[in-house]
């Protein structure tokens, strides 16, 4: 597939994320901070992710500062990224739709804050990262770069190995029995596996 109409369909996926996630943010801002658990290394794998899934992929779209390091794919596999990247723009917009006024960028917990259990989160613990992991494949089959194309798996990938656990902490020291029952109850990422 053409590089320019992959670049396209990221810089599509991009725009939608923002579209998904302004009106959460603006409602998120109105709805006071009970518990809040950022710390400056939270602040740090935040931008690492905004590194790897905002900056760099941009620097590869708009300039060929980056082209040094491109590397090519099968047209089934840009195929599937447009795919992967549906897909998780899809949950990406469920997980927030569902979590409504809970949802908080980072690890905090607001003001009448509510254990969600229904929707998607029926199934998946964590959607949000579900699609989050998605958008990072989509991003390496869509931007043919080890650089551009890599740095959203690593740069998320450091973000949820760090933080999943101190958020299901958050969670539990939250809700408390009800929150340990709802981990037996579902996977955190993949229905049915993990």
């Amino acid at each position: 597939m053409d590089t320019q109409i992959l670049k396209i369909a990221f810089l599509i996926g991009l725009a939608a994320s923002t579209i998904i996630r302004i009106p959460y943010q603006r409602e998120t801002q109105q709805n006071t901070i009970i518990d809040n658990r950022k710390t400056p290394q939270e602040n740090g794998l935040l931008f690492l992710v905004f590194l790897g899934m905002v900056a760099l992929p941009l620097v590869y779209v708009f300039t060929p500062w980056l082209d040094i390091a491109n590397y090519h794919l099968s047209i089934w596999a840009n195929g599937l990224g447009v795919v992967t990247f549906a897909i998780a723009m899809w949950l990406f917009w469920r997980s927030h739709h569902d979590l409504g006024k809970n949802w908080s960028p980072t690890l905090q917990i607001r003001e009448a804050h509510t254990l969600i259990v229904s929707g998607i989160y029926q199934k998946i613990r964590h959607p949000m990262y579900a699609s989050v992991w998605l958008w990072s494949i989509a991003q390496a089959l869509l931007l043919p770069n080890w650089i551009a194309g890599l740095s959203g798996i690593i740069g998320f990938g450091i973000l949820y190995i760090v933080r999943v656990r101190n958020e299901e902490q958050m969670m539990l020291d939250q809700f408390g029995a009800q929150y340990q029952e709802y981990m037996h109850k579902t996977k955190r990422l993949i229905p049915y596996l993990f």
